[in-house]
């Protein structure tokens, strides 16, 4: 017909259904079930003819890397045959309606919406999907799809300053679009949340006549923009030529395109190239052009330089098509099975990046360990060896285990704190409080604490200790060790060396076994943060001795003031300054310590409480932490000095209070028991009576029930 530029005769089969989407490398036909528009074709019919038309599809790519241009569609239309006059409805039960006009009415027509689309122009016989939001052009599209003229005009907006279109939702003046658009009439709209769906089928070339109104939504009239023919006699031969080189090349960009290569084929084969402006329109269509450019295509009326244009964008389609296809050659050439798992790595690798995930690129590794030492005051041994296993680094391959030792290493060497030290507390007023808050007794460690920090505030600085406490357990080593340190201001870590037969935990491993690590003093200065944490060396005098070394002759050189300023871990394997630790050693007896590790430490012997002072602690200490515990209120218990005194000598007389803290807990409990029963009420005898009858009289019914489904199988396995 007048609309068709690619022409395709189908024969009429019984019952059949066809719907021919064109696509930019070929013609997809599929059952029109599926399809979003389609054309019901009579019994007997005169041959149809397929209406080429295209739809934006944007820069998309195929699976293979192929490059594809805005879809295309074919929709069925009646013959030369049919009368024009008469409006041909292609329908099916979605709803689609093509309502088709008489072109020479368009000036008669009333106003139209001037819908502004920014993506790329619409071509006359092209579909084009959109979704619409704007709430003024939403009701004016619902109301033209409803009336009995449902079309608008479509035109891309002007550039902006930078030469981009701009993404406009509404139009209030005549010069922020093109002066040339196209009608089109709205085929489908499908209303969503956020507005609606529109299906776009270009029609005419149109002119914006004169603005009825611009608010809410512009309403203009519009003028067909006719075609123009040269005024020259070489016109419509010059045209001809033309478009043959344009059929030409799009079969020459098809050769490099695999998408519907011979249903392509086969329809350029029977297109009838006279209509050189239908042609030139369809071309463009299939190009992946920029918008402005396609706009000169557009607003061209003549129709001998409106070919030349579209064959311009072609020949630039085709050398495209002809780069990608080329490098899609080269590439792949060179890949194997070995390049592919490269690239797919390093895809790998960039996710990895752009999600923050990437961990282990060495540069990365670089920047982070320089940043973690910048500023820092590092021993010359630590700082050369640092720079040698950088420099080392960079030259291994990420895959190497080599790689993977080093980086540990670095890491573990890089972590330490470095010349980092906690700001010490040299209020002797606040350290006693502090100390008295959690423990009370234990006067000899106090005073020793507190002489430790008199002597620093009278130097300036303090140095590390090595001290012992030695006791009966439960008498409060271990937890004093934390008092000391919220007394001194400094970070606490306690580590026990009880059953302790490997040196290596206490100096660490050597770097070439498998999961190496360092000692534990290495790993407490990493995990506290600072160089003069206090450290409680718990149970020292249960070490054992096995066939990896004797554990508290690997002490010796940590616990010696005159050693460990520069304690060496067999990881690390630098020098490490631990003159500035605080040590603090628990013991029950004296008597299996080395003699020559006894005599690195200075003794505190704590003896056990007396009565007075386990009552003390357990009314200081004991009940409050345990009614806390238990979830208890002072009102709900409180344990009087005759009941403690009773429960210390009756069941607490170690020398700790360990036990009797256990008692108290004890007590606690009971009486949460007694406090929950009391706030829940008693459930009432004839309630519990009525209950059981009614399960037991449930459980007769359905026993009776199968016993009579079963017969005398039910009674012989024993239903009653």
């Amino acid at each position: 017909q007048s609309q068709s530029s690619l022409v395709l005769d189908v024969q009429p089969m019984r019952g059949s259904r066809v719907l021919s989407r064109l696509v930019h490398g070929g013609l997809h036909a599929q059952r029109l079930g599926r399809a979003p528009m389609f054309a019901r074709l009579p019994h007997a019919h005169p041959p149809l003819r397929l209406l080429c038309t295209g739809s934006k599809s944007g820069d998309d790519d195929g699976e293979d890397g192929h490059h594809r241009s805005p879809a295309a569609t074919a929709v069925a239309e009646a013959s030369d045959d049919a009368p024009t006059a008469e409006p041909v409805d292609i329908d099916d039960d979605s709803g689609d309606t093509l309502v088709k006009y008489d072109p020479e009415n368009i000036s008669t027509m009333p106003p139209v919406l001037v819908f502004p689309f920014s993506t790329r122009p619409l071509f006359p016989g092209v579909y084009q999907p959109c979704e619409v939001t704007h709430e003024g052009l939403v009701a004016a599209l619902i109301a033209a799809h409803s009336s009995s003229h449902p079309f608008i005009g479509v035109f891309l907006p002007q550039p902006d300053d930078k030469g981009e279109v701009p993404e406009l939702t509404h139009i209030s003046d005549q010069s922020q679009v093109h002066e040339v658009g196209t009608l089109a009439q709205i085929t489908r709209l499908t209303q969503t949340p956020k507005g609606v769906q529109i299906l776009l089928l270009g029609g005419r070339r149109v002119k914006l006549d004169r603005v009825i109104q611009s608010s809410p939504v512009m309403m203009a009239k519009v003028e067909e923009a006719k075609d123009e023919e040269s005024e020259d006699g070489d016109g419509p031969s010059l045209a001809k030529a033309y478009s043959m080189e344009v059929m030409q090349t799009i079969k020459e960009i098809l050769k490099l395109n695999p998408f519907f290569k011979e249903q392509m084929q086969m329809i350029l084969e029977r297109t009838e190239i006279h209509e050189s402006g239908k042609l030139a329109d369809f071309g463009a269509a299939l190009t992946t052009a920029d918008a402005q450019a396609l706009q000169e295509v557009l607003s061209t009326l003549n129709v001998t330089e409106r070919i030349e244009k579209t064959l311009l964008l072609l020949k630039k389609e085709l050398e495209l098509s002809k780069l990608q296809s080329e490098i899609s050659k080269q590439v792949e050439d060179k890949m194997s099975a070995n390049q592919r798992r490269y690239m797919l790595m390093e895809q790998l690798k960039h996710i990895k990046k752009e999600l923050g995930l990437e961990k282990d690129d060495k540069e990365t590794l670089v920047t982070k360990f320089t940043e973690r030492i910048a500023g820092r005051e590092l021993p010359v041994e630590a700082t050369k060896t640092i720079e040698e296993e950088l420099a080392k680094l960079q030259l291994l391959e990420p895959a190497s285990s080599e790689f993977n030792v080093t980086r540990n290493y670095l890491d573990w060497l890089t972590a330490l704190p470095w010349g980092i030290y906690s700001e010490e507390n040299f209020e002797l007023a606040r350290a006693d409080k502090i100390l008295a808050q959690d423990h009370y007794g234990l006067e000899d460690i106090k005073e020793r604490i507190l002489e430790f920090i008199a002597v620093g505030a009278l130097v300036g600085s303090t140095q590390g200790k090595i001290m012992c406490f030695v006791g009966p357990p439960g008498v409060g080593k271990t937890s004093i060790g934390k008092s000391i340190a919220k007394a001194l201001n400094r970070e606490f870590f306690r580590f026990s060396v009880g059953g302790l037969t490997d040196v290596a935990e206490i100096k660490g491993h050597r770097r070439t076994y498998v999961g190496a690590m360092p000692g534990k003093l290495i790993q407490c200065l990493k995990a506290t943060g600072n160089a003069n944490p206090v450290v409680l060396i718990d149970e020292v005098d249960k070490l054992g001795r096995g066939y990896q070394g004797d554990p508290a002759s690997a002490l010796l050189e940590v616990l010696d003031p005159s050693q460990n300023e520069t304690f060496m871990d067999h990881y690390l394997d630098v020098p490490i300054d631990l003159s500035k630790v605080l040590f603090l050693c628990t013991a029950n007896v004296v008597d299996t310590i080395p003699g020559p590790l006894l005599d690195r430490m200075e003794l505190i012997r704590l003896s056990g409480y007396i009565q007075d002072e386990k009552v003390q602690i357990a009314r200081r200490y004991l009940e409050p932490t345990a009614r806390k515990t238990m979830g208890l209120r002072e009102q709900h218990m409180h344990l009087e000095d005759e009941a403690l005194i009773e429960l210390i000598q009756g069941y607490c007389r170690e020398a700790g209070v360990r036990n009797l803290q256990k008692h108290v807990e004890r007590i606690c409990r009971k009486v949460a028991l007694k406090v929950v029963k009391a706030s829940q009420p008693p459930v009432a005898e004839a309630e519990v009576s009525a209950v059981v009858e009614s399960v037991e009289g449930a459980v007769a019914e359905g026993a009776a029930a199968e016993g009579a489904a079963g017969g005398e199988g039910a009674d012989a396995k024993g239903f009653t």
